[in-house]
């Protein structure tokens, strides 16, 4: 079993150890994102959109996308029209 799993977020390949948090690959990606989504300014989604929490495990091919708070709460309510 590989040590490392390429994931995406934000569309950019990333390598991380296979045994990181969602959290701690946005932080090897960009320490300031990493930051913003602690602060609550900014949240991690799936490839669907659908939030994730911070300690959500990595897989192999896994697709994250950093998006601002709001927008995330927003694509929400749309969806439940």
């Amino acid at each position: 079993m590989s040590d490392t799993v390429r994931i995406y977020i934000n569309a950019k390949p990333v390598d991380v150890v296979a045994t990181a948090t969602a959290l701690e690959a946005v932080e090897q990606w960009d320490s300031t994102q990493a930051a913003a989504i602690r602060s609550g300014e900014r949240l991690i989604t799936d490839s669907r959109g659908i939030p994730m929490t911070a300690d959500a495990a990595v897989h192999n091919g896994a697709i994250f996308r950093v998006v601002r708070a709001r927008q995330a709460a927003e694509d929400t309510e749309d969806n439940s029209l």
